[in-house]
């Protein structure tokens, strides 16, 4: 069966589209994580994906975009072993543009012969990562201040030859 967005526009990060990543993960992080996560957590998550991150992800691993009718609609990737800042604009998630988005970073993850990848899942994905057969293997809660918590889980995939 094939996926309704197996053939998205998926390719790789162009230096060009640093200012439209950080765009679409703020903006991702402002409305999927506000209603969920305290004021200080979703401060914490935009400093951790700040323009210097995503450049340097960009560089040690490979980042993945898709791109719309011009604009950056996801992004995500791969840095040794660990998928890292996976977001789908808030309007255009459940639409499969995800789990395309997935599929390509595990495909990457293979031909550099990683068999066990992992990931840290928000709270707002948990459900998305199990469906694609991610397993939690920790709990992880991190105090960001002022009695706030920011709560995620650790999770690995076996990677299929």
């Amino acid at each position: 069966m094939m996926d309704h967005f197996e053939n998205v526009g998926i390719r790789r990060f162009r230096a060009a589209d640093l200012g439209p990543v950080v765009r679409l993960i703020r903006e991702t992080i402002e409305i999927s994580y506000a209603e969920i996560y305290p004021p200080r957590a979703v401060q914490f998550f935009k400093d951790f994906h700040s323009e210097k991150t995503i450049a340097e992800r960009s560089t040690i691993g490979t980042t993945l975009v898709i791109e719309e009718g011009g604009d950056l609609v996801a992004t995500g990737s791969l840095v040794d072993v660990e998928i890292l800042a996976v977001f789908v604009h808030p309007g255009l998630q459940k639409g499969g543009r995800g789990k395309a988005l997935m599929k390509a970073l595990e495909r990457q993850a293979r031909a550099g012969g990683v068999s066990e990848i992992g990931l840290s899942i928000s709270l707002p994905s948990k459900k998305f990562y199990e469906r694609l057969g991610y397993e939690v293997v920790e709990e992880v809660s991190r105090d960001v201040g002022e009695g706030q918590r920011l709560d995620f889980w650790k999770a690995v995939k076996q990677l299929a030859d």
